[in-house]
């Protein structure tokens, strides 16, 4: 099933975050594997300050897995259905694993790229100089 996830940075914790994207650590022993890196550089930085970004997972609660490794960086806001679950290929029982090809992902994050700014350019540059 895929999520859409609104959160926010938790305060203090953005140089954290940004080190761990930039060195490949962030959900490091997860069973989601690049999945955490993948949501970051589509994630989307909106103008209240939440961000958002759709989160693929196969557990029975959502984020079930992943919210340890989320939730030592972000307080979460909403996670939510990202399309209507009886489509869900995987959910319904139709495709087994369907959601690792499915297309539901891209076509939602290419209508996202129009809500606020790309969250990684903005961690970045937000980040002090070296």
């Amino acid at each position: 099933m895929r999520y859409l996830v609104t959160a926010r940075v938790k305060p203090g914790r953005e140089a954290e975050l940004l080190k761990a994207i930039e060195d490949g650590t962030l959900g490091a022993g997860s069973v989601a594997g690049d999945e955490y890196l993948r949501n970051m550089e589509q994630a989307r930085l909106c103008n209240n300050g939440s961000l958002r970004w759709v989160e693929v997972c196969f557990c029975a609660e959502p984020l079930q897995e992943e919210r340890p490794y989320w939730e030592e960086y972000f307080d979460f806001v909403r996670v939510q259905d990202a399309h209507a679950r009886h489509r869900c290929r995987d959910l319904n029982g139709t495709e087994p694993w369907a959601c690792c090809d499915c297309d539901c992902t891209e076509k939602l994050e290419a209508r996202m790229t129009t809500w606020g700014e790309p969250f990684l350019e903005v961690l970045r540059s937000a980040a002090p100089s070296q």
